[in-house]
This record gives C-alpha cells, sequence and structure tokens, in this order.
C-alpha cells in the first residue's frame, strides 16, 4: 500500500503533538502517575486524622490536670511528649498507624496552649 506524500507531515504533527501533549500535561497540567495519586492520597488521609483526633485528645488532657501540667516540663528533644501522650491514653481512640503523628500534634499544641496561658 502507497501511503499519499501529504500523509507524512500530518502523522508526524499527530505524534509531535501528543508527546507535547503529555509532557505539559505532566509538566504544567497537573497530571500524575498511579504511585503518585496513592502518596497524595495517603498524606492526606493522615492529615484529616490527625486534624479530626487532636482536640479530643486534648479534650482528654485538659481532663487530667496532673498529666497535663508534667507535659509542660518535659524536653520537646525527639519525641517525649509523644510518648507521654501515649502512656497516658489520650490518643487510645486512634489507629495505631496514626497514632504517634496525632500525640506529637496533641502535645504540641497542649506545650503552646499553656504558653499562651
Amino acid at each position: 500500500m502507497k501511503v499519499p506524500a501529504s500523509v507524512k507531515p500530518a502523522a508526524w504533527g499527530a505524534i509531535g503533538g501528543a508527546i507535547a501533549a503529555i509532557i505539559i500535561g505532566f509538566a504544567w497540567g497537573g497530571w500524575v502517575t498511579g504511585g503518585t495519586a496513592g502518596k497524595m492520597e495517603a498524606a492526606s488521609a493522615e492529615a484529616a486524622i490527625v486534624l479530626a483526633f487532636t482536640p479530643l485528645c486534648v479534650a482528654k488532657a485538659e481532663q487530667q490536670p496532673e498529666k497535663f501540667m508534667s507535659l509542660k516540663e518535659m524536653s520537646s528533644w525527639g519525641s517525649p511528649r509523644g510518648d507521654f501522650v501515649i502512656e497516658a491514653g489520650w490518643v487510645n481512640n486512634v489507629s495505631e498507624e496514626y497514632r504517634s503523628t496525632v500525640a506529637k500534634a496533641c502535645a504540641k499544641i497542649v506545650v503552646e496552649g499553656m504558653k499562651a496561658e
């Protein structure tokens, strides 16, 4: 089969246009691969869980003033405040996967709230 000479430039134009669309779509169009979308979904889920459970943790902390005050005296280096919150049982209602992240956020809010007072 003989291809007309006018079809070759059109075919190369279509191929070049497809490649350009892919490059522009991924670089500036906001397109992502499935793996990147999965990572974004996991990060979003973790942020939502922290946002939802941190106020509950702070409320539990306020119900135990003796432990609440001892948290203020702890060092902020490493994760001893988060460990303290976990040991106090303020984040027992959080899944094990997100417990330490919620505990750190809770400890940070509790300590910053005490500084403001």
